[in-house]
């Protein structure tokens, strides 16, 4: 079961059909319209996403929590905790339901002082390619945070567990700079919490932290993590064709 903080509260749950047991509500990953819980379904942990007790009778809520569904069951990434079904649950209403993920949330790992260098790989790698999955997609989503990513408890595998809410027909430059500058501000955090120092990387968490800074897009942020840049790129295709040309033209005769 995901990590529950000391304040975890269980809640008795009435079901006579047996298909719901251990409900738990965990307040630190509550939102503004949301309450977050742990259930067993059917004897199996999963996770619930449901409208606080004030605003489940909303019309405008229960719309809004259907969409979110809507866009989030599409979705398919291995860094992407994934959306399995829309199901009332007794003591709780209409809800979300999603894996639940066994492992440890990064704000845990950094207050622990737990950060390991495959937890420092895993966010220049599995986080950008599920940020760039869900900027591929259009998908309009709150800041990833630290609270919002959490590493299995085992293999340290990432895993986003809120990640959108409605999609756009396109993102603009605004909607990506702004997951961009969430990134660095992430990344300077855990390089803050490292005994080691790490010149390379933290130079480009201040630059997805500027506002003005020269990543666009999470591609961007991926190609300065592999050294390159989008005009060494374009140099090195523009070489090769002139190459090839050259090698044709001189087989032609």
């Amino acid at each position: 079961m995901a990590y529950v903080s000391k304040e975890e509260k269980k809640i008795p749950i009435d079901d006579p059909t047996g298909k719901w047991s251990d409900l738990t509500l965990l307040p630190e990953w509550q939102e503004e319209y949301y309450d977050v819980y742990t259930v067993r379904k059917h004897g199996k942990w999963v996770m619930l996403k449901a409208l606080k007790r004030e605003y489940a009778d909303d019309p405008e809520c229960r719309e809004m929590l259907e969409k979110e569904f809507d866009t989030r069951y599409n979705l398919a990434h291995p860094n992407v905790v994934m959306v399995n079904d829309l199901d009332i649950v007794p003591g709780v209403g209409l809800s979300i339901i999603t894996d639940d993920v066994y492992g440890y949330s990064l704000r845990r790992l950094i207050d622990e002082k737990r950060l390991t260098p495959k937890i420092v790989d895993r966010l220049q790698t599995q986080l950008l390619d599920a940020m760039e999955y869900i900027e591929e997609n259009h998908i309009v989503h709150r800041p990833i945070t630290t609270d919002s990513i959490i590493f299995t408890e085992y293999t340290e595998n990432l895993k986003l567990i809120d990640v959108g809410y409605a999609t756009a027909d396109s993102l603009s430059v605004k909607d990506t700079r702004a997951d961009i500058e969430s990134y660095g501000k992430i990344l300077n955090e855990v390089l803050d919490n490292l005994p080691a120092n790490l010149p390379r990387l933290r130079k480009i968490a201040r630059k997805c932290s500027e506002p003005d800074g020269p990543y666009n897009t999470v591609a961007d942020v991926q190609l300065a993590m592999e050294k390159r840049s989008s005009a060494q790129i374009y140099i090195f295709l523009c070489v090769f064709i002139f190459f090839m040309t050259a090698l044709l033209i001189w087989l032609a005769f």
